[in-house]
Order: C-alpha cells, then structure tokens, then sequence
C-alpha cells in the first residue's frame, strides 16, 4: 500500500474534518494492528506542526474492559485525539467508557476510527470532496428543523414510525471541541425519542460486528425497545439475541443515521458502511456522547444498515414531506 497517498488522506482529513493547526496538541491511541494507518496520521499531524504523542495499546492486555492509566494521564491538555485501532466486539465498552472521557474533557476534538483500513485510506471513502460532504448535510439536517416524527419504509418491507420531536440532528464532517466523528466520516445522524419508535426494520446490508447480511434480518420494535429478531438464518437470530442482551437499553434505540459519502461501499466494516450513500442505519444501545439529549447508557451501541429507504417527515405544524426515495435524496 503505497504510504504516500495514505499520508494525503490523512492530512486532508485532518485540515478538513478537525481543521488542525500548529497549535494543537494530538493523542493518537493505536495498536500492532493499525500501525501502517496510525503513522499516517502521525505524520500529517507533525506535517502540520502539531506535538503529537502516542499509545499503544499492549495486545496482552486485550480486550480492554477499562481505560488505562497512563492512557488516562496523556489526556489533559490534548486538542486532537485521533483512535486508530482494531476493533474487537469485547471492546466496545471500553471505546464508549474513553469516548465519554474525551468528551468530558470539553477541549478536544476527536476522531474515532475503529476498524480503519488501508483500503479505506486509499480508496473510497478517504478520498472524497469534504466541502461537497458538508453542504449535502447542511441541507439534510435544514429539512430535519421542527420535524415531529418520520415515517421510514423501503421495499423489502420496512415499515417504521420513529419520534425525532426536538432531535437534534448532527453532522461528522465537522468536528468542534468537545465533538466526535468517525473517520472515514460521512453521515447524519440523531437520538431518537427513546419510546417512539413502533414498526419493523428490515436490514439487509450489514450490522456491526458481525458484518455482511447473507440473509435478512427483520427487527420489530415497540414503543422504541426490540421486541423480536426473526431471519431465514437461525443462527443469526441466536448471535444477535446473545449480543442484545448485555443490558436492558442494549435494545432501546439510540440512533437513525443517514449516509452521505459517495466513496463510502459497503464492505461489512461498519466503520465505512454506515457512510455510504442510499443507506441509512438504526443502531440500538449507547448514545451518551450524542450532542443534546443522548440518554441510553446501555454498554454497546450496534449499527443495523439497510438499502434504499424512503423517509417522509411529518412537521410540528402538521405539514409533511417526502425527502428520501429509494435512497435518493430529493433536495
């Protein structure tokens, strides 16, 4: 993989996305798994000026439950952290434990790239207009403005009403102090009221952690919360029941996200697939680090990525209007 163009990805991301300057101060927690990516970012960040120090994480001690310590003791005082790791399912915790910690800290802005590939730094999705990225989301989120629900349904069968009434929908094409995005970014997204979400979900791409859909997966929710998992695939349906089950909130919704990168494919790496374009995702779990009213403090957060929905909003003012068809926005 020639370094060179992993290098450029890695500055443009970082001038575009966290608009890095000589003056900040970067953290970059990585692993043996990420090396190759990880001094990427390095080195643009260096490029750019920046004192930048590192962790890695010792492979021993894995997977992390907890925060270490003296990855704790580099954070104060850092502007950019930039999370370059693999991303193993028994982690998950940890990675939302040190996302809150980020956060709390008010100061930096982070970029979290779990699963990163170089694949995803040189092709695709890292190589994308971020400045095209940004109007797309400027005029979604414009629409989404005093929306009280959504109706969200697609041809496989989907058929969804989801409560957003004072939601607040974000970006992550753009990242404040204080604010988070993936790399590779590219999406919408916002917490859902926790108890107005009724219907069913088809998905047919992907889910995180477990990848690629060779078969269907229908999830009917009531009241916001799963009720019940039916595929053609019975083993399936056990893995992600075992994997709901962590926590009681582990099935309360917690995000609707829309994909607005055109390089984004959908690989069966979430990390990418929830960016590309004509798919949406619900997850179910954590949403704590979500700006404004983030409530559910399940320990997961797992994505569910479908094809092609129709999302129509119904306004406060009892107005409507049909923004996506079959994936396509229509603004």
């Amino acid at each position: 993989m020639e370094q060179g163009s992993m290098f450029s990805a890695a500055f443009d991301a970082l001038k575009e996305v966290l608009e890095i300057s000589p003056v900040d101060k970067v953290l970059i927690l990585n692993d043996i798994h990420s090396q190759s990516v990880s001094n990427a970012f390095s080195e643009a960040a260096q490029f750019a000026g920046c004192e930048t120090a590192s962790y890695l994480i010792n492979e021993k001690e894995r997977p992390l439950k907890e925060i270490p310590a003296a990855l704790a003791d580099l954070l104060p005082g850092k502007t950019i952290v930039l999370n370059i790791l693999k991303a193993f399912p028994e982690e998950i915790n940890f990675r939302i434990k040190w996302l809150f910690k980020i956060e709390q800290d008010k100061k930096a802005r982070c970029a979290h790239m779990p699963g990163i590939t170089e694949a995803m730094m040189s092709e695709g999705p890292m190589n994308v207009n971020y400045k095209d990225m940004r109007k797309s989301a400027s005029l979604l989120m414009e629409a989404f403005k005093d929306a009280d629900h959504l109706h969200i349904s697609a041809q496989t069968g989907t058929d969804l009403v989801l409560g957003i009434r004072d939601r607040i929908f974000t970006d992550d094409v753009f990242v404040i102090p204080g604010g988070m995005c993936n790399l590779p970014c590219g999406e919408i997204y916002c917490a859902p009221e926790e108890t107005r979400a009724d219907g069913v979900i088809i998905f047919d791409a992907s889910i995180g952690d477990i990848g690629l859909l060779k078969t269907p997966l229908s999830v009917f929710v009531e009241r916001g919360k799963i009720s019940l998992f039916e595929s053609a695939d019975k083993k399936l349906v056990e893995r992600i029941t075992e994997l709901s089950s962590i926590d009681e909130d582990a099935k309360v919704i917690g995000e609707l996200g829309i994909g607005i990168n055109p390089g984004a494919r959908i690989t069966g790496n979430m990390l990418e697939d929830e960016k590309a374009i004509r798919t949406a995702h619900i997850a179910f779990g954590n949403n704590e680090d979500f700006p404004g009213v983030g409530k559910n403090r399940s320990k997961i957060h797992r994505d569910f990525l479908f094809h092609k929905p129709d999302i129509e909003i119904f306004y406060k003012d009892n107005s409507h209007k049909l923004l996506i068809k079959k994936g396509e926005f229509l603004i």
